[in-house]
């Protein structure tokens, strides 16, 4: 048996005419398809139902097993209208008194109402699908579902729309900038605006920007000071640039131009305690995070000792580039910087081996 289903997605004819659905049967049907076209002519509907019963008067007359029958969703659309359909769709079958295996012809007025398609493939085979359009606007409903879809999805709304709007006001603002004389900044501003967007949609700038800021909310509300540190840091870092610059000034007023090595100089000089602070408070506070969440090892304790060593070593160098330490304080802060790194690696590493065996120890007693 074949079942002829005319699909009403959004329920016209339920909402229009009071009819319960589904409704089975061509008198049925025809009968449902004259109240609508009484109550609203101007519904593609109508000529859903009318061609439903077409199609079952013409394979009758052909003697073939045939049924008709409509059925119909909500005003919801979606995934509730679907699964009304596919509700509709196993009463009808449920009423057919027929030992014939039953397949289905579709019947539909656009793209829309054909998206429950699978709801019904999944319910009883389907041997096609007809699309009834008035002729005066052929494809205008798909075109119009189309770009319906088009709009309500957010990733295609940023990636189209957007470019499009900043190239239509291109000549708008730059009608403006001509009225103030500056034509070329306005284009050019704009231009840039659109360029710039481009190049952070094409590296994903703006999810990774999501991403800091959900990890930073995360990092908040879970108590981290690594979140804390990180603030503090970028301080410092700011702190230590300023300071680094003035110190590259004050050697260019006191000794004429400075060349490259002198001014590198000067900016370490004035810039590494600064920046070794912002390297101990961000150490501080990940070891801090570590130990709170119990994943702490010995050998995270040597990263502030290993800031300070780095410190001592530059400072002490960009010093005697500058003639404001001597060639002993140079070899002292060497040394220590490097008996400083040598003494905390070696001594957490002692203390981490000592307390692995002092457990293994234990658990073997």
């Amino acid at each position: 048996m074949l079942l002829i289903l005319c699909v009403d997605l959004d329920d016209d004819l339920g909402r229009k005419t009071g009819f319960s659905t589904p409704v089975i049967g061509r008198e049925a049907v025809e009968e449902a398809a004259v109240a609508l076209a009484t109550e609203d002519p101007e519904d593609s509907d109508v000529n859903v139902l009318f061609q439903g019963v077409h199609v079952y008067d013409d394979l009758a007359s052909e003697g073939e097993s045939v049924e008709v029958a409509a059925v119909t969703g909500n005003e919801e659309g979606d995934v509730a209208a679907n699964r009304e359909v596919g509700d509709e769709v196993d009463t009808v079958l449920a009423s057919l008194q027929t030992g014939e295996d039953v397949t289905a012809l579709v019947i539909t007025d656009g793209a829309q109402d054909e998206s429950v398609l699978p709801v019904i493939r999944s319910r009883v085979p389907i041997d096609g699908v007809r699309r009834v359009v008035v002729r005066q606007a052929q494809n205008l409903e798909s075109i119009y579902y189309t770009m319906k879809q088009v709009l309500a999805d957010p990733e295609t709304r940023g990636t189209i729309l957007i470019p499009m709007g900043i190239l239509l006001l291109i000549y708008p603002l730059a009608l403006v900038g001509a009225v103030f004389s500056l034509p070329g900044l306005v284009i050019g501003s704009t231009a840039a605006l659109l360029g710039l967007y481009l190049i952070s949609r094409g590296l994903a700038l703006g999810d990774r920007i999501d991403e800091a800021a959900e990890g930073a909310r995360r990092s908040l509300y879970a108590g981290r000071m690594t979140l804390i540190a990180y603030v503090v840091a970028v301080a410092l870092l700011i702190l230590g640039g300023v300071n680094g610059m003035n110190a590259v000034s004050d050697v260019g007023a006191s000794a004429g131009a400075a060349d490259a090595p002198v001014a590198l100089a000067a900016f370490v000089y004035g810039a590494v305690q600064w920046v070794a602070a912002a390297g101990v408070t961000t150490s501080l506070g990940q070891i801090t995070d570590e130990y709170i969440a119990d994943r702490l090892e010995w050998r995270y304790l040597n990263a502030p000792f290993y800031v300070i060593a780095i410190a001592v070593v530059l400072h002490a160098v960009s010093a005697y580039f500058l003639d404001l330490a001597s060639t002993s304080y140079l070899a002292t802060a060497l040394t220590a910087g490097t008996v400083l790194g040598i003494v905390s690696t070696l001594a957490f590493a002692v203390a981490e081996s000592r307390l692995s065996e002092g457990g293994r120890r234990v658990e073997g007693a």
